[in-house]
């Protein structure tokens, strides 16, 4: 696929089929996460692939899927055949900032203005998505409250924060999400020129509006 049918066609999918997910797709998907970018090339992020069945139920447990379900939508977290937890470490990227190319002029690691450990496991995530629908698949995203029942029930090491869950599979008919009558904002809200509430350039064109509003 293009760049710009693969983003128009990513949105967060809350039902999948049964059929499996090809190992050599998921291999790919993976490799291409593995490509976002990193503060200080810490590389500060890790998957955890589950595709065992109990595991996927009891993962899904830990995201109070049963909420969804009572809610009107499908057991779409234990449902799906694959589901990837993207983690992210604070730790690793103050030990890459205390190396001797990182420290500041008084050998001390700086001052983080932005905790760019989630910025980046951010980058990985959308860079996953993304693979995932050029594969002709999709995914959603599921956060979870029990950061530490996730850790335990798939050995994530403790300074490793799970960010959520990402279920993918092959898509089935789904409820689209209610915060979708909440509409896309207008381009001239999300894109400020020169200086905040500066709607245009000069010279500019009005991009295409959405053909389809996605969460």
């Amino acid at each position: 696929m293009d760049f710009e049918t693969v983003v128009r066609r990513r949105r967060m999918v809350r039902n999948f089929s049964d059929q499996p997910v090809a190992p050599e797709a998921l291999a790919r998907i993976l490799d291409l996460a593995h490509h976002a970018p990193s503060a200080g090339f810490t590389q500060g992020q890790a998957f955890v692939v589950v595709t065992d069945a109990a595991k996927r139920k009891a993962i899904a447990a830990l995201c109070g899927e049963e909420h969804y379900v009572a809610e009107g939508y499908d057991p779409w977290i234990s449902k799906a055949p694959v589901l990837i937890v993207p983690c992210t470490s604070e730790a690793a990227y103050h030990r890459r900032y205390q190396e001797a190319d990182k420290v500041d002029d008084d050998g001390k690691e700086i001052d983080w203005p932005v905790p760019y450990w989630h910025m980046d496991v951010g980058c990985a995530v959308m860079v996953l998505l993304l693979a995932v629908v050029d594969e002709g698949l999709a995914a959603g995203f599921a956060g979870s409250w029990d950061l530490d029942g996730l850790r335990a029930l798939l050995g994530i090491p403790a300074e490793m924060t799970p960010v959520g869950v990402i279920p993918v599979g092959h898509p089935a008919p789904d409820k689209r999400s209610t915060s979708l009558k909440r509409g896309r904002k207008a381009q001239a809200e999300y894109t400020h020129y020169e200086q905040w509430g500066q709607g245009s350039l000069a010279g500019n064109t009005t991009l295409e509006p959405d053909r389809e509003a996605n969460t």
